[in-house]
């Protein structure tokens, strides 16, 4: 019972949502200790919180023994002894291998003859004798060796400190690990001071000294500012950034915790040939964000290029920015690599050369009626292998309203652009005919094919003037994004595509028809017309022609949804903010506090993109049809027009032409389609987080001299550019960091793209394009001419010719298997308005009362989306055949749900 007792000691704190001490428990405890610090009770504020703690924290314990004072030679009364302790929280493991199992019983074994786990207290002060900080004599966490074999997931450990009187408050704790194994720490809750208990909110792997010599450092929650850093912890501060940057060199081993920038050296593998050679994603010939440097060696062919680690073998990130066991297991480690080691490599086998194309929609129709494993005979082989709850039969979300018609295109239907898996491509068409920005001394006249005839029956009896004037066109325009590279891609083994544009007109119904698709290919290319319109059908012929275009359109629309504005604007612009952060805010930087949530395991699934999905022949580039060249629109694409300034929600509406400020509207912005899913669900989640943050600056930044002065602030923005933005640090439009107003809007923008950016543009890639005839990610065959070899087969059998211009059945159902696995939350998700500890992550009352309004506004948000997911009114979500928008609803259950908001990139 003693035991259990230890064990358990948190249990009263987790089932209250009190935080800290009441008046009468700060009275019990005062009657036992001699307060290092005298407050009188009566002024202490008691704050009641509405949530609940989730995480295990430290009961307060009421048997402590009463402090002695110390006598000198000469009887007087000197600075009293006390003890308190230190509640561990530790998280185990939830498998163990054979080995760990061997090493954890060798280290309750050595922990009974000295090889502890040892603490150490660091005071906020200074000892005015030795001008260092004060520090508490050092402790082992007690009977580890008793609790070794016990199976629950967290364990709580005791420490026991003695301090004298003029100790003052714990700032800081010191933790040695002389064990073998590396340990979690998750929390730590000092209890004896009159204050009430310090939480130390770790959430760290602490590795072996063996392994890393020296001690680590945890800071309390309380933040500082780097100019109101205690004196006693100064010195600690300075010296735990200075080891989370490292020295930039030598090879990161997995147990490291060094944060460092490097370009984009290793995505192919030019060991393996000159066909899995890449170039280099950053420098002054290709710019491009950097990434999490791993220090790996040249391969040997290529000095420039970083060796690969292949698959399984794991990437580096710093060890606490990779994935926590049940993530693992759920996704990563389990479900993504499963899809990736056993079913594509299945797939390969099983698939025969004269089986490389869908013979009609029943056999694709087949895929997510019976599933992808047992239509191909492989589901008794494959089952045990795949930690899926359902192998890919479509039971899930919103496939079995993408399948059939597939002639319906699902995606260039009207609510598609508003409200689909890409809604941010949408513009307004300002001119007409629209422009090309590429140079026409290399790339051919700007001008477009579109002509006034060819949409002119479709406006309603407006002129095209007309309709511009009263902002009634609209355009996705992938011109400038394809042409340059075309000549590549068509030139490669079953790639083929044009360079498209489409013409949207919006309806009195608030909703977007397509009007007109441009098709253009390079003025040296196959075609004699080197651009092409297509319009609407008006018989069976014209009917597939138009079929076939839109399904070119789709292709192109799906490469840069995932090269552009899926991986380039929230993954890969994301990475240096949050490398940066890591290596000049230190952990008690009040930034760093609120930047926390938004940058879990963005590191890591980075890492897992640029080993299986980014790279030489990964899934991106045989998937989707720019192949090889992918990574290269998406380097394009950041060179001419990524810009930070234009990230944030009502910047970029505003740049694209759906939005026009006006300051009477609720958010400042009218836009001009009302009926606009991503925008109306997003400003509210826009706002709700600029009103946080506001909150939250001004409560630490009173004045902007403040922000001008903050040392670590500056050094984390100036790295940001100069270093992790390096090849674009000269652009003009990066924002100032003078005053509140612009660090608000600097980390909304960060926030809104972790959470919010990333989840409109991840969570429906199986709901909305799974079922690929709908949106094919990969084409095949241009659109025949009537002069064109091709033209009789088309016409002969327009389907056939229509199916074998979609994937392949190897392509396609990997896609479906990469897309189903992305496309799905972990059961640790942490989703916006939610974090660890939720009433203790920081010492600031005020700033705990803060979150909780904001968490409160996101589940208003949820109901009101809710809502408008019922209106009938609002056709671009609510109507037969049409999906409710719930890419933007906050919550979500684990699994393909089409819906949740996590706080980070985390997949």
């Amino acid at each position: 019972m003693a035991m259990a007792k230890e064990i358990m000691g948190a249990s009263l704190i987790q089932r209250s949502s009190l935080v800290f001490l009441s008046r009468r428990s700060q009275k019990q405890q005062n009657q036992f200790w001699t307060s290092p610090v005298p407050v009188p009770l009566e002024t202490r504020r008691v704050v009641r919180l509405r949530k609940v703690v989730r995480g295990p924290v430290a009961a307060i314990s009421e048997d402590l023994v009463k402090a002695v004072p110390l006598q000198t030679e000469k009887g007087e009364e000197k600075a009293e002894k006390f003890k308190v302790r230190a509640v561990v929280t530790v998280r185990n493991k939830n498998k163990e291998d054979f080995k760990d199992s061997i090493v954890k019983q060798l280290d309750a074994f050595t922990d009974k003859i000295g090889r502890n786990v040892v603490l150490q207290l660091v005071s906020t002060e200074i000892d005015p004798k030795t001008n260092a900080p004060k520090k508490s004599n050092e402790a082992v966490l007690k009977d580890w060796s008793k609790k070794s074999n016990v199976k629950a997931e967290r364990v709580n450990y005791i420490a026991e400190f003695t301090v004298y009187s003029s100790f003052g408050l714990p700032g800081a704790i010191l933790v040695a690990n002389n064990h073998q194994m590396e340990l979690f720490f998750e929390t730590i809750t000092i209890e004896g001071f009159v204050c009430g208990p310090v939480h130390f909110f770790c959430n760290s792997w602490v590795q072996s000294r063996k392994d890393h010599p020296g001690k680590r450092i945890f800071f309390s929650n309380k933040p500082y500012l780097p100019s109101e850093t205690p004196a006693g912890l100064r010195s600690l501060r300075e010296k735990e950034l200075g080891d989370i940057r490292g020295d930039g060199k030598g090879v990161r081993k997995l147990s490291d915790r060094i944060y460092d920038f490097d370009v984009y050296n290793d995505l192919g593998n030019p060991d393996r040939g000159i066909d899995f050679a890449r170039p280099n994603l950053g420098g002054n010939k290709i710019p491009y964000p950097r990434r999490c440097r791993t220090g790996r060696l040249p391969s040997d062919t290529d000095l420039h290029a970083e060796s690969r680690v292949e698959k399984p073998l794991p990437m580096y990130v710093p060890r606490d920015e990779q994935f926590e066991e049940s993530k693992q297991d759920t996704f990563s480690a389990g479900r993504l690599k499963a899809v990736l080691h056993n079913l594509i490599p299945s797939l390969k086998a099983s698939i025969s050369a004269n089986n490389h194309e869908f013979k009609g929609f029943s056999e694709i129709d087949s895929l997510y009626s019976e599933g992808v494993l047992l239509k191909l005979g492989l589901h008794d082989e494959l089952l045990k292998k795949l930690p899926l709850p359902k192998v890919f039969v479509c039971s899930q979300c919103a496939i079995e309203r993408q399948v059939r018609d597939a002639m319906d295109a699902r995606q260039m239907k009207t609510s598609s652009r508003a409200a689909g898996v890409n809604p941010v491509s949408i513009e307004r068409l300002k001119v007409f005919p629209p422009v090309s920005r590429l140079d026409p001394e290399i790339y051919g006249p700007q001008e477009s094919a579109l002509k006034e005839e060819h949409i002119l029956g479709f406006l309603n009896g407006m002129t095209v003037q007309q309709a511009l004037e009263k902002n009634k066109l609209f355009m996705v325009d992938h011109h400038d994004a394809y042409l340059p590279f075309l000549d590549r891609i068509n030139a490669l083994d079953g790639r083929k595509a044009y360079a498209t544009r489409t013409i949207f007109f919006l309806t009195s119904l608030g909703t977007l028809k397509p009007v007109a698709i441009e098709l253009s290919l390079p003025s040296s290319g196959p075609s004699a017309r080197s651009k092409r319109v297509i319009t609407p059908a008006i018989d069976a012929t014209t009917n597939w022609m138009w079929q076939l275009a839109k399904a070119h359109v789709c292709s192109n629309d799906a490469g840069v949804h995932q090269l552009v504005n899926h991986w380039l604007r929230t993954h890969a612009t994301l990475e240096p903010f949050i490398l940066a952060a890591h290596r000049q805010l230190s952990a008690m930087h009040p930034i760093f506090k609120l930047l926390d949530p938004h940058m879990r395991y963005t590191l890591e699934i980075n890492g897992l993109a640029r080993q299986s999905l980014i790279n030489a022949d990964g899934v991106i580039e045989s998937c989707f049809t720019p192949g090889r060249y992918a990574m290269e629109i998406s380097a394009a694409a950041y060179k001419s027009s990524w810009r930070f300034d234009m990230e944030n929600l009502p910047a970029d509406l505003i740049r694209r032409g759906i939005a026009v400020p006006d300051p009477k509207q609720p958010h400042g912005l009218k836009l001009l389609i009302e009926d606009y899913p991503y925008a109306t669900d997003g400003l509210l989640i826009w706002s709700a987080t600029e009103k946080w943050v506001r909150t939250y600056v001004n409560h630490y930044y009173q004045s902007s001299s403040l922000i001008c002065n903050d040392k670590e602030l500056q050094a984390w923005y100036s790295e940001s550019i100069h270093v992790g933005h390096g090849d674009l640090r000269h652009e003009s439009w990066w924002p100032t960091l003078a005053s509140a107003d612009d660090l608000v809007l600097v980390l909304t923008t960060l926030i809104w793209l972790a959470s919010a950016q990333h989840a409109a543009l991840n969570f429906g890639q199986y709901p909305y394009g799974g079922y690929v005839p709908n949106r094919p990610p990969l084409m095949r065959r241009l659109i025949p001419e009537e002069n064109d070899p091709e033209y009789a087969s088309f016409i002969a059998d327009p389907q056939r010719y229509f199916l074998s211009a979609l994937p392949s059945v190897l392509q396609t159902t990997k896609f479906m298997a990469v897309v189903d696995t992305l496309s799905t939350h972990s059961p640790d998700e942490e989703y916006l308005g939610e974090r660890q500890q939720p009433s203790t992550w920081t010492g600031d009352t005020e700033i705990v009362e803060a979150f909780y309004e904001f968490s409160a506004e996101i589940q208003r948000i949820e109901k009101e989306i809710e809502r408008r997911n019922l209106d009938p009114s609002n056709k671009n979500r609510c109507g037969a055949g049409v999906l409710p928008y719930e890419l933007l609803a906050p919550s979500s259950g684990p699994g393909v749900t089409c819906r949740g908001v996590p706080n980070s990139v985390s997949i």
